[in-house]
């Protein structure tokens, strides 16, 4: 009877101490709850001022909740870019003659590896500059090159909005790769919405007015096709303009096209100090508070720039809400636990380091090299 009476009190404790841990436990903190449940779960910690930070490019470590130093702003148009040794593809431009998304496909794969490589070597060894060596990529840049006066065409994949959006997809399928036990390779960013290719000195100023016609047949079925059809996660704004609203701050193409037709859910980014054109150059809005705030409450949840960090007092004037922002930063924070960020460790982990630079992306640069040549024969 003793022992029986010990036994059914052992139980009881060992009970009451699994139910304690699994409360006191942060959900954020729990690998096998959903990113949406963890992000939803981290933000109710912060403060508001927490939240902002974390919407800018050069996110800052948040030691009491295990949140590390995160830099946004990472480039691989062609290869990894501004981060050491790394394979070098040639140009966008180039590789769109090669008239093969297959091809493309290959390449950013290889990009993403050694992405992940570079990431790997950063994070063990506790890097506080993470500029250019994230796992966000903003890329591929498929504006409509149209006009030679813009000075990014090359890394476009030409005029053709058909062929921007087969090989922009490739990119984003290579680059992102498959979600390996719910973790993502990378993010990639359809660049830059919308209509943005206009001439390269009046880009902070320009308002891109252009027919429903070729509004719709030219230059928005790339973006298109990469949301609802390659999951892409990421999309960037522009600097102009569009029918006379900044790109930032236009609420038919930000929430009317990108989230509500499209159904966009990813993270949308601004181009850099796209934000202070706002006031700066387009005279749309009066000042840095202002254009924080149309830019929140039109969408935006990640910012290169600076602006954003003036929230708080366009909270105070009623511009915007705190629920616009916790909208914004629960985005963000999904997203750095689909990467596998906020982890210790992540399935991607275990990627060769001598793939990085070796001979079988080498010899891929060179295949793309020779398929990007094209001669035209005149005949008669």
């Amino acid at each position: 009877m003793k022992s029986r009476f010990l036994h059914l009190f052992a139980i009881i404790i060992l009970s009451a101490l699994s139910y304690q841990y699994s409360v006191a436990q942060p959900i954020f903190t729990d690998a096998s709850r959903s990113d949406r449940e963890r992000a939803e779960d981290i933000v109710k910690h912060m403060t508001l001022q927490e939240k902002v930070s974390l919407m800018v490019y050069n996110s800052p470590a948040i030691d009491r909740l295990g949140v590390r130093n995160y830099n946004w702003w990472n480039e691989a148009l062609h290869g990894i870019a501004r981060n050491g040794n790394a394979t070098v593809f040639p140009m966008p431009i180039a590789m769109a003659s090669s008239f093969d998304a297959d091809l493309l496909e290959r390449v950013f794969v290889a990009t993403s590896d050694e992405g992940r490589i570079k990431w790997n070597i950063a994070r063990s060894a506790k890097d506080k500059n993470m500029w250019y060596k994230g796992l966000s990529y903003w890329t591929p840049n498929i504006n409509i090159f149209r006009d030679p006066r813009w000075g990014r065409g090359m890394e476009t994949y030409g005029e053709d909005p058909y062929l921007t959006s087969q090989l922009g997809m490739a990119v984003v399928r290579g680059l992102q790769g498959d979600n390996k036990d719910g973790v993502i390779k990378a993010l990639a960013c359809a660049k830059h919405y919308a209509i943005h290719s206009g001439p390269e000195s009046s880009r902070h100023s320009f308002d891109a007015v252009v027919s429903e016609r070729d509004l719709w047949e030219t230059y928005l079925p790339a973006f298109k096709d990469l949301i609802t059809k390659a999951d892409v996660k990421q999309v960037m704004f522009a600097y102009n303009r569009m029918f006379g609203v900044p790109a930032g701050a236009n609420e038919r193409f930000m929430r009317d096209i990108l989230e509500k037709e499209w159904g966009f859910k990813g993270v949308v980014v601004s181009d850099c100090w796209a934000v202070k054109d706002f006031y700066a150059g387009h005279k749309w809005s009066a000042n840095r508070v202002e254009a924080a705030a149309a830019a929140v409450k039109a969408g935006m949840d990640m910012e290169c720039g600076d602006a954003v960090p003036a929230i708080p007092e366009a909270i105070r004037q009623g511009l915007v809400t705190e629920e616009s922002v916790d909208e914004s930063i629960t985005r963000v924070m999904e997203y750095r636990y689909l990467l596998g960020e906020m982890d210790e460790t992540s399935p991607w982990d275990d990627i060769p380091h001598d793939k990085l630079c070796s001979k079988e992306h080498v010899d891929l640069a060179l295949e793309v090299a020779h398929k990007s040549i094209v001669l035209l024969e005149n005949k008669g």
